[in-house]
């Protein structure tokens, strides 16, 4: 440190105190930044020091705004925030400021998550079935064989996989989910469940209509009620609201053979725990090793894996249904987490 005399050094401390900072010291006395640094550490070390840096563009009035923007869904990512800000600041400013601004508030990034799309009547057929469920208890919802219909990809599923890796490490067959041009091929499959375990699935060949519909409630429908010493007397059937469920030949079917239909909302797979028994039976299917070397084998698959699911897997999916009531009715009929 260069030598000053004692005047100047109490000099330094006196604007130090006043809340000076060292540029401002340098500029006024001529002394160094360094001899003041030297100064402040010696005498002031408790001293709080300035953060340095320009001042932020964004003030905590602006972020609170984009907030306010974000959550009531006017805008959905940084750069409409951004560009939502500037009209308002009339100065530029960079998505990614934007974003180290919400992130320190709290605020975090997601995919959007995708669901049925709920309109007003949707939401009210929800909010409508709720209430008139939300007194059920665990021996109602044991009387209802819950069924639907799926799609299962020969080579893996529609979603995402999820694998570790080492940093820098490239592509390698363990990284990749190998693909085809045109996906490999794929089943649909209809199934049923209820309190004493899975139904008899069905492979469906061709496109779905009433006729077909109608085919698989006379055969794989009753075999499954069958199988369980059930009658239609004894279960309440429930299903979507898909035009070959509601048609004309599958409501006169329903009532020639004595069966009640629950009175379903639309656009409410979540409300439908069987959705994740489709889920389970999926992530079996990927246990293998390797993937099923045509359709036929697929098939095989999906018989082994549906028909070896424990009873108290879907006796756990039918007890979680007064948890979706509740949460339709907290939702008010919108979104759920299931």
């Amino acid at each position: 440190m260069k030598s000053i005399s004692t005047g100047q050094c109490d000099h330094i401390l006196f604007l130090l105190d006043s809340g000076k900072s060292g540029h401002e010291i340098k500029f006024t006395t001529g002394i160094s930044a360094s001899t003041i640094s030297c100064i402040r550490f010696q005498y002031r070390p408790d001293l709080p020091k300035a953060l340095g840096g320009r001042p932020s563009k964004v003030t905590d009035t602006d972020i609170c705004h984009a907030m306010r923007l974000v959550t009531s869904g006017k805008v959905d990512n940084a750069v409409q925030v951004a560009k939502a800000l500037q009209t308002i600041t009339n100065q530029t400013l960079s998505s990614e400021t934007i974003r180290l601004h919400l992130k320190k508030a709290g605020m975090k990034a997601v995919v959007k998550k995708k669901r049925p799309l709920l309109t007003k009547h949707h939401r009210k057929e929800r909010l409508d079935f709720a209430l008139s469920h939300q007194d059920w208890t665990m021996e109602d919802w044991k009387r209802v064989v819950w069924s639907d219909e799926t799609k299962v990809n020969r080579l893996g599923s529609d979603g995402r996989k999820w694998v570790w890796k080492k940093a820098g490490e490239g592509l390698s067959d363990r990284l990749v989910e190998g693909t085809k041009k045109f996906g490999g091929g794929s089943v649909m499959v209809w199934g049923c469940m209820m309190w004493d375990g899975t139904g008899v699935a069905c492979k469906i060949d061709g496109r779905m209509d009433g006729d077909l519909y109608c085919q698989i409630l006379e055969d794989e429908l009753q075999d499954s009620l069958a199988h369980y010493g059930k009658t239609p007397d004894d279960i309440l059937f429930q299903q979507d609201n898909d035009p070959k469920h509601t048609c004309k030949k599958a409501k006169n079917w329903f009532n020639d053979h004595g069966f009640e239909v629950m009175l379903w909302p639309a656009q409410s797979p979540d409300l439908n725990p069987i959705e994740h028994l489709w889920h389970y039976l999926k992530r079996k299917l990927g246990e293998y090793e390797y993937p099923p070397n045509s359709i036929l084998e697929l098939w095989e698959r999906i018989q082994k894996e549906w028909d070896a699911i424990p009873a108290s897997v879907c006796q756990g999916l039918i007890e979680s249904m007064p948890r979706r009531v509740e949460a339709v009715l907290k939702a008010k009929g919108g979104y759920t987490k299931y």
